[in-house]
C-alpha cells in the first residue's frame, strides 16, 4: 500500500523538503512512498526581494521541477490539521473543501507579519509581506506621481527598524526618485521603538546602516511607536504627528496559523518546538521546517531565525528525516552552526557580517554584490533537472 509524506507549503522549507525527501527515497529504491506538496500555487515566491521594485516577477514557477523529480502537487489552502486521523483538510482551486492523508506530515507553512490593533493601520497602512501586499505598494507608489506635489505626497513613514523596515526604508529614496523625478525632495522616516538605530542588530553593523541612512536622507525616531494610522499620515505614542501619503507597516512576525492546531510546545512566534532531527516535540509523525520550526542550530544556545537561511536547510533535514522515519533508514542531525547577515541599504550598498554577535566582514559595494547574488541567485530553486535537483537537496551539504 503506497505511503504518503506530506509537505504544507511551497516556500523555501516547503520546495527542499520535498525535493529532500525524494533523494532519499530515490537512494533506497522506495517506489511505494508518495512525496505530495500542499500549496495555493505551484511557485516559489521569492520574499527576501519584496521590498525591491518589479516585484511580480519575484516568483519562480515549480511545476517542471515537481514534474522532473515526481512530486505530487495539490493546489489548495490548508485550513485543517487532524494529527489523530492523520489527515489534512484545504480548500481547493475550485473553492471547495478536501482532505489528504499522510503518514509523515511536515509543516512548512511559512510566517505572516504581525498586525497589531492599532487604530487604522488596516485601512491605511502598506506592507512588503506577501507579494500581493508588495504589488499594492508598488502600485500606490507610482500613482503618487499623478497627485500634487507636497510634503506629504513625498513622505514616506516606515514603522519598524527591524531588518525588513531597514532594507524597505534604504531603498525608497531611489524607488521614490525614479517615479517622482530625480529632484524630487522625498522624505524617508522610519519609527523603530529601539534606543538606537537597528538595536536588534548588534553594534558592529550600526555604523554601516548610520552611514547609509545619512547618505540617503533616512530619518529616524527612536523610542516611538506608531499610535495611530490615517490617509494622511500618523500619530505616534508621543502625540507627534507626521503627514505622510504612505505608511509601511515592517514591525514583527508570526509563524502560520496552522501551528496552533498541533498540541505541542511553541514560542512567543508562535513556532513549534523541534528535536534535532525537526519532528515536533511530542508528535509521532509530524515535522516542521522554516518559520514554523524552532531548532538548535548548535550546542551554545542558538536557534533557526526567519529566513531563507535557515529555512533552506531545515528544509533539507525535514524531508530526509520523515522519509528515513518512514522507510526505517537512520536521520540526520540538523547542525547549522554557521551564521552571517547580510543587509540590504539601498544605494549605498550593504553590510555583511559574520557570528551571531555579527562582525562585519563586507561593506558597501563589495557587500552589495554579494547580497545581489544571494537575491538573484542563491536562493533560486534548483533548474528542472532531476539529478541536478536532488543532488542540491542532500542535507549534507555546508550552509551558512
Amino acid at each position: 500500500m503506497e505511503q504518503n509524506i506530506l509537505i504544507i507549503g511551497s516556500g523555501f522549507a516547503g520546495l527542499w523538503s520535498a525535493l529532500s525527501a525524494v533523494r532519499l527515497l530515490d537512494q533506497h529504491d522506495r517506489t511505494d512512498v508518495r512525496v505530495t506538496l500542499l500549496a495555493p500555487q505551484a511557485e516559489l515566491r521569492i520574499r527576501p526581494r519584496f521590498y525591491e521594485p518589479n516585484v511580480h516577477g519575484m516568483r519562480a514557477p515549480l511545476l517542471d521541477l515537481f514534474a522532473v523529480t515526481g512530486v505530487c502537487f495539490v493546489q489548495g489552502l490548508a485550513l485543517n490539521i487532524d494529527a489523530e486521523g492523520r489527515k489534512v483538510t484545504y480548500r481547493n482551486a475550485e473553492g471547495d473543501e478536501a482532505a489528504l492523508g499522510y503518514d509523515r506530515l511536515i509543516l512548512a507553512s511559512g510566517s505572516q507579519l504581525f498586525r497589531p490593533a492599532v487604530p487604522g493601520l488596516a485601512e491605511h497602512a502598506f506592507d512588503v509581506d506577501q507579494i500581493e501586499q508588495a504589488a499594492r505598494l508598488e502600485q500606490h507608489l507610482f500613482a503618487l506621481a499623478s497627485q500634487p506635489e507636497s510634503i506629504s505626497r513625498n513622505t514616506v513613514v516606515v514603522a519598524g527598524g527591524g531588518f525588513t523596515g531597514i532594507e524597505t526604508a534604504t531603498e525608497l529614496p531611489a524607488r521614490l526618485r525614479a517615479i517622482l523625478g530625480d529632484d524630487a525632495e522625498v522624505r524617508v522616516i522610519v519609527i523603530d521603538r529601539g534606543a538606537q538605530v537597528g538595536a536588534a542588530l548588534g553594534d558592529d553593523i550600526r555604523p554601516a546602516i548610520l552611514e547609509a541612512s545619512r547618505e540617503l536622507g533616512i530619518e529616524w525616531r527612536l523610542g516611538r511607536s506608531v499610535a495611530a494610522v490615517d490617509a494622511q499620515g500618523v500619530v505616534l505614542d508621543d502625540d507627534q504627528r507626521i503627514d505622510a501619503g504612505t505608511v509601511i507597516w515592517t514591525a514583527g512576525f508570526h509563524a502560520s496559523g496552522l501551528t496552533e492546531q498541533i498540541s505541542a510546545p511553541r514560542d512567543a512566534s508562535g513556532r513549534l518546538q523541534v528535536d534535532s532531527y525537526l519532528k515536533v516535540e511530542g508528535m509521532a509523525d509530524i515535522y516542521a521546517a522554516g518559520d514554523t520550526a524552532r531548532a538548535a542550530t548548535d550546542e551554545l544556545g542558538n536557534f533557526s531565525v526567519m529566513s531563507c537561511q535557515h529555512a533552506i536547510p531545515l528544509g533539507r533535514h525535514a524531508g530526509n528525516n520523515a522519509a528515513a522515519d518512514l522507510i526505517g533508514v537512520a536521520p540526520q542531525v540538523y547542525s547549522q552552526p554557521k551564521y552571517v547577515t547580510c543587509l540590504d541599504l539601498g544605494a549605498w550598498g550593504a553590510v555583511y557580517t559574520e557570528g551571531w554577535d555579527r562582525q562585519q566582514k563586507l561593506i558597501g559595494a563589495e557587500a552589495k554584490t554579494l547580497k545581489t547574488q544571494i537575491n538573484t541567485q542563491w536562493i533560486y530553486p534548483p533548474a528542472a533537472d532531476r539529478a541536478v535537483a536532488l543532488a542540491a537537496a542532500d542535507p549534507s551539504i555546508p550552509v551558512a
